[in-house]
């Protein structure tokens, strides 16, 4: 056809969108005030603002089952809506959490009223997608979980803190011991807190598992012991056994939400299994057996796999749960994850091809799932170092395409 003819064909239009949920309701959430809208023919006044309060959210579930309404788009900001979402769902009403990105390209409507009543229209066309969210038992366990990763994080520099410290006075500890917070670390630590000087008494508090000597150890505990500084090394201890403390009262909580959980597969081998995984050297697992937990849950042991440690299943399960039908394929799996490349594409040719920045704890898992194996003596292990030898780091094969970022 030539362009002139291409000018001169009539323009059809478009048939106009049907309406696939004729009974949804927008929310704007804020921090002090909760804008909702329902359709218009639904109330005299479509859009109402309430409070945040416990109260006002029982009022707006009630204006809500008055309305008929039984389904609602809101947007996810920060943790305000957990317990609007909360308290719908609580009804009966079915509640989308849909992303903010993807409703606010339209110019000229910022405000809270244009936003719920904009919610209320995109939803009810059947334009947005909810966000995924585990079932009530998986956000109990992913609660405890993340509060016990922010606990991990906490404590940390405080062992950074007894190291600079050492240091100071030149106490070289980690010149001769792989991590001070092992047994033979904390134990000369403590006794260093408690008052003793001599090198050669600190040294014998090593382990037999140790591979430096106890000369070795003596000659790295010869320093200057200023005061100031061992101050600063009992307080950092000190943060460290409370934190260390608080993670130990977190495995408690999650040991019994465990013990409180049915079986969600059937699983015929009911054998006992170690808490341990052989050659496993995680360091923060759980203080209970996490491994027989997760196989009595999900019906299979997922740390049998190379690269999952019990500490990563549990953050995967937590995370994405048991049921995956919510993804129809692998691929929508991973594209949920973060892992799959977008791929910008005009005029048939890729522009460019990235993964997006996306905050997905799974993923952070799978990664360093990933790290272990690329490091590990299996075949898959062998066959990447080999690939990454031929084609370069760079290589989609390579760690930077594989993974390109961490969670914070």
């Amino acid at each position: 056809m030539s362009r002139a003819s291409r000018a001169a064909a009539p323009i059809t239009r478009s048939e106009q969108l049907s309406v696939v949920h004729p009974h949804a309701a927008g929310l704007e959430i804020g921090a002090h005030e909760i804008v909702a809208a329902v359709p218009p023919d639904h109330d005299d006044q479509p859009v109402r603002a309430f409070g945040t309060f416990t109260v006002d959210l029982a009022q707006l579930a009630d204006w809500f089952v008055r309305c008929g309404v039984d389904t609602v788009a809101l947007e996810s900001t920060g943790v305000y809506w957990i317990p609007v979402f909360e308290v719908l769902e609580a009804r009966g009403i079915e509640v989308q959490v849909v992303n903010a990105r993807h409703v606010k390209m339209v110019p000229g409507r910022k405000s809270d009223w244009n936003d719920a009543q904009w919610l209320q229209q995109l939803h009810a066309l059947g334009l947005l997608r909810g966000s995924f969210r585990p079932d009530s038992e998986m956000r109990v366990l992913r609660t405890y979980l993340r509060h016990r990763a922010d606990l991990l994080q906490h404590r940390a520099p405080h062992i950074l803190h007894m190291q600079k410290a050492l240091q100071h006075m030149n106490i070289q500890l980690t010149q001769v011991l792989t991590d001070i917070t092992g047994v033979t670390g904390m134990a000369i630590i403590r006794a260093i807190i408690a008052g003793e000087r001599n090198p050669l008494t600190l040294a014998q508090l090593r382990n037999a598992a140790c591979k430096s000597s106890e000369d070795q150890i003596a000659k790295a505990l010869t320093g200057t012991w200023r005061e100031e500084h061992l101050f600063v090394l009992k307080q950092a201890l000190a943060l460290f056994d409370y934190y260390t403390l608080q993670v130990v009262e977190c495995d408690k909580q999650l040991e019994q939400q465990f013990a409180a959980m049915k079986p969600r597969f059937e699983d015929q081998d009911l054998q006992m299994l170690s808490a341990h995984k052989p050659r496993s050297k995680s360091k923060n697992k759980p203080a209970f057996n996490a491994r027989h937990e997760l196989k009595r849950v999900v019906g299979v042991d997922l740390t049998a796999v190379t690269g999952l440690s019990s500490s990563l299943v549990l953050t995967i399960i937590s995370e994405v749960g048991t049921d995956m039908t919510k993804w129809p394929t692998v691929k929508h799996f991973a594209s949920w994850l973060g892992l799959a490349p977008r791929n910008d594409i005009s005029g048939g040719k890729v522009l460019r091809s990235r993964t997006l920045k996306t905050v997905n704890r799974a993923a952070q898992a799978f990664r360093q799932a990933a790290q272990s194996v690329a490091r590990s003596d299996t075949a898959f292990g062998v066959y990447f170092r080999r690939m990454r030898a031929k084609l370069g780091p760079g290589h989609p094969l390579g760690c930077r395409q594989l993974w390109p970022r961490r969670i914070k």
